[in-house]
């Protein structure tokens, strides 16, 4: 249940071997354990893509395809996980961060409004920089390793629950 049910939400292996941002790892793209969806690569495809997601940074489907190709774990759902941060939900997972950050290092929040320019950025860096990219990498690390043993943990009682019904 959970392989097919992943699969469904997977991009096409060809389109990302022609990828322009994954053409870069040339014949690393070729392992096989990379393609394919199993009880092994599919959880550690979670951690990362899960992990990669919280990391505030550009490029970040580049980051999950090598810590994919590193850890030799299924490349296409590491890198569709990371398009949970978009738009619509980076603003909140972000604020959340920071809240978590800052509650982590002691710090009052504080109350900041937004501007996309390059200035703002400057400034904001020195104050809600650390206590957001702390909240990033915590995050990160619980999230991956929820991740990792939700879908473990899921696949192996999708297993059992098949042999059950198969000897009934």
């Amino acid at each position: 249940m959970p392989k097919k049910f992943i699969e469904r939400f997977m991009p096409n292996p060809e389109t990302l071997r022609e990828h322009k941002n994954l053409r870069m790892f040339g014949d690393l793209l070729l392992k096989p354990n990379l393609w394919t969806l199993n009880r092994h690569s599919a959880p550690g495809a979670f951690a990362v893509g899960l992990f990669v997601a919280w990391l505030p940074m550009p490029f970040q489907m580049v980051l999950a395809a090598a810590l994919a190709i590193l850890f030799n774990v299924n490349l296409p759902l590491a890198v569709a996980l990371v398009w949970i941060t978009n738009p619509i939900t980076m603003p909140l997972m972000f604020y959340v961060a920071y809240l978590l950050g800052a509650t982590l290092l002691g710090h009052e929040p504080q109350a900041f409004n937004f501007e996309a320019n390059w200035q703002w950025f400057q400034a904001s860096i020195e104050t809600i920089g650390p206590p957001f990219l702390l909240g990033c990498v915590v995050l990160a690390g619980v999230f991956s390793l929820v991740g990792y043993l939700l879908i473990r943990t899921l696949w192996k009682y999708s297993i059992l629950f098949k042999w059950k019904n198969r000897y009934k």
